[in-house]
């Protein structure tokens, strides 16, 4: 078994976060123990469909890429997995209809999947806009940004898991009559705190925006046309606010129903709350993520490696698909119907900087667009292998790849980038596919504030060797096409969608956050999200940049 080696960081998350504790809440498990845990209580699903199947071999295996760091599961797995509450998935989306009932009783969903450790998102394109006649009461609708401060609020009052905050991705489609209120939800500094905002915008509105021309609003009850607005105003406004707050991003609806693999089910209208998971009404998904730092072979990938890694992480999030226990019974039924996974990389931006490559280049773009699609080519071979033992995923003939000719196929999706924000600082790597933020930072976790040196950039000066600027490039030294040239690169082999996030220096203009939008356009990206350096008084990390090494 491989020797587990945290950074001081890792340790620090894991002590605040993970390990179990007793009832005097003091901490009864080691970080070893950890993994051994999570690894057994996943590898017990392989006898429900293999009674001679050998649990221990799958546990070693699981518990060895955990232990490695190689590969690691999403929170609520690491959290949860061979504990009594057993909630291991992390991203839900809960329908919201327009009515009181159907709001108030998305509300407790939402309750319960906070307090089991998931995150959840909604689209509140359906409820009836601001000041419309509610005919049952005869009064008047307070409209979706209204409701989405219950949603807000009750999020406010749940600790997920014990350990951190619920978190929620608020969804309007851009045709709304309420959608510049919804724009600018987060203009006030403090409102909306738990929620990510995206507008999801669709095909009708890009053309406009093309032409230079107006679309309509549309009344989401009647389907009548109440007004008209101009999409350049619009995404202008949208630039504005993102720049003020860093909400709302984009959502390309129309691209992501594109690729929605049951559109028999119906059509995708939100998704996790950093995005790149589109889901269906009730559905779930579970997500795990590739260390690509282990996969680096002197100067080149170990392509062996990487094949065994998928394996292993598309066998894993399978096996978590039977053993989760469900906040809901419409999720466990939806989620078992079409048995999405979202398996993807972390350490991408550490892997160029080992390899020598620096992020900012057409290599890296290309060196991505390599290994995602191996990842997702690889992933297809070993859902394939899963259907023939275990069978196809339950919503196959409704699916997209009877159509194709495709005869087995456990999981309807399989692969997925997530921004991996405390499962990277575990494995001690660079976060999903972003860049290195700073090379120098001051984190701040729970309550308590940790110094923080980058590891590869240590060793470099522990060595007294020269830091060429070139390859150890931060967030801010990344141009904006370039970061979106790197999600577009991933995008392209990735089922799902790409949490990605375009960093902008606090210097920057809302000008220069709507060209972002503009080349995003054209990119067949499912989103865009951009953050601006300081633009929320809350900021989890303060970047030390190599320009600036004494802002300690």
């Amino acid at each position: 078994m491989a020797k587990l080696i945290l950074t001081p960081t890792g340790e620090v998350v894991l002590k605040k976060r993970y390990l179990s504790r007793n009832r005097q809440g003091k901490i009864s498990e080691t970080p070893e123990r950890l993994f051994r845990r999570v690894a057994h209580a996943i590898a017990l699903a392989d006898v429900l469909f293999d009674p001679q199947a050998s649990v221990e071999e799958t546990a070693q295996e699981f518990e060895e890429a955990l232990t490695s760091l190689s590969f690691l599961p999403n929170t609520p797995c690491l959290m949860n997995a061979g504990k009594p509450l057993g909630q291991l998935a992390a991203c839900f989306v809960i329908p919201i209809e327009d009515s009181l009932e159907s709001i108030f009783e998305a509300v407790k969903d939402t309750a319960l999947i906070h307090q089991s450790g998931g995150g959840t998102g909604f689209s509140f394109s359906r409820l009836r806009p601001k000041g419309d006649t509610v005919r049952s009461t005869h009064g008047v609708s307070s409209g979706p940004v209204s409701f989405m401060r219950v949603f807000d609020m009750a999020t406010e009052t749940i600790k997920q898991g014990g350990a951190r905050r619920g978190a929620n991705m608020g969804v309007l489609h851009v045709t709304h009559p309420d959608i510049e209120e919804f724009i600018k939800a987060k203009e006030l500094p403090g409102q909306f705190r738990n929620f990510n905002l995206s507008v999801a915008v669709d095909d009708t509105f890009i053309k406009a925006l093309k032409r230079g021309k107006d679309y309509p609003l549309i009344h989401p009850s009647t389907g009548s046309v109440v007004g008209r607005r101009s999409a350049r105003k619009i995404l202008e406004m949208m630039a504005e606010c993102a720049w003020e707050s860093g909400d709302p991003g984009i959502l390309f609806i129309d691209a992501v129903n594109r690729s929605n693999p049951t559109p028999a089910l119906g059509n995708i209208e939100a998704t996790n709350p950093c995005g790149e998971q589109p889901l269906l009404p009730f559905e779930s998904c579970t997500l795990g993520s590739i260390n690509l730092t282990k996969i680096i072979n002197g100067k080149g990938i170990n392509y062996q490696r990487l094949r065994e890694l998928v394996n292993l992480g598309v066998h894993f999030l399978d096996n978590v698909i039977e053993v989760n226990r469900y906040p809901l019974r419409q999720i466990e039924e939806m989620t078992k119907k079409t048995r999405k996974i979202g398996l993807g990389v972390m350490g991408f931006a550490d892997m160029l900087i080992l390899l020598g490559i620096p992020y900012a280049s057409e290599k890296a773009v290309n060196l991505a667009e390599e290994i995602m699609s191996y990842i997702n080519e690889c992933a297809v071979e070993a859902s394939t292998k899963l259907a023939e033992k275990r069978g196809n995923f339950p919503a196959f003939e409704q699916s997209i790849y009877s159509s194709k000719k495709v005869k087995k196929r456990r999981n309807a999706t399989l692969t997925t980038i997530a921004p991996t924000g405390t499962i990277s600082i575990i494995a001690g790597v660079s976060s999903g596919i972003e860049p290195v933020f700073a090379f120098r930072i001051k984190r701040h976790i729970l309550d308590t504030a940790i110094k923080e040196t980058h590891p590869i950039y240590e060793r470099y000066h522990k060595k007294r060797r020269p830091i060429p600027k070139d390859i150890f490039q931060t967030a801010w030294d990344v141009p904006p096409e370039w970061h979106l040239k790197i999600q577009a690169a991933f995008q392209k082999y990735t089922e799902n969608a790409v949490s990605k996030t375009v960093n902008f220096p606090a210097t920057s203009t809302p000008e220069d956050v709507k060209k972002v939008y503009l080349m995003a356009l054209d990119m067949n990206l499912k989103g865009v999200t951009i953050y601006r350096d300081k633009s929320r008084p809350e900021q989890t990390l303060a970047a030390c940049s190599l320009k600036n090494e004494e802002c300690w």
